[in-house]
């Protein structure tokens, strides 16, 4: 990989594009953590292998191309959704349906709804891209303090919507000991 990397920043674009490949499925769950529709999403991932493209050569620490990548796409979701604040405050962006991949990803989709937007990143970040916290908070540009916070913030509010979603058979263990003397 780093040898890719390498040969990319040297201007091989061969090298590139494999590059691109082998992280287009990361690219595309981080994309879509943070923006809504799949049409936004293409745009972002090919905007950033568009600045990528072009900037390749500045990239002084082949061990961080990931990193660096995906500051790149978070910077263009960003842009996407200061424009659609700017167009339209009031209107939500469209939730288009999607086919799911795995039930493990239908509940990762589901547990990610449970949470306020600006956990969602971190959360996949963390579970699904496999970054450490001192990188998340590298990548997101705030303090490791503050991405543990986001994180035990997100866990709480997934637990929180999982106790509230449990089937309650025949009411608590109180409830069912003070009905029954």
């Amino acid at each position: 990989m780093r040898r890719l990397v390498k040969r990319a920043v040297q201007g091989d674009a061969d090298a590139f594009l494999t590059l691109m490949e082998e992280h287009s499925l990361s690219m595309y769950k981080v994309a879509r953590s943070i923006l809504k529709n799949d049409d936004d999403v293409a745009d972002a991932i090919q905007d950033t292998i568009l600045n990528c493209f072009e900037k390749i050569h500045t990239l002084k620490r082949p061990e961080y191309f990931k990193t660096w990548l995906i500051r790149i796409l978070i910077n263009e979701c960003d842009q996407i959704l200061r424009h659609y604040r700017k167009v339209s405050p009031q209107e939500e962006l469209p939730e288009e349906p999607r086919q799911d991949r795995s039930l493990a990803e239908f509940e990762f989709k589901e547990m990610l709804g449970q949470v306020d937007e600006k956990y969602r990143v971190i959360l996949v970040l963390y579970y699904e891209q496999g970054f450490k916290i001192g990188e998340i908070a590298e990548l997101l540009d705030m303090k490791e303090n503050t991405v543990k916070t986001r994180l035990s913030r997100a866990r709480e509010q997934i637990r929180f919507a999982y106790l509230q979603e449990m089937p309650r058979e025949g009411g608590s263990a109180n409830e069912r000991t003070h009905n029954a003397g």
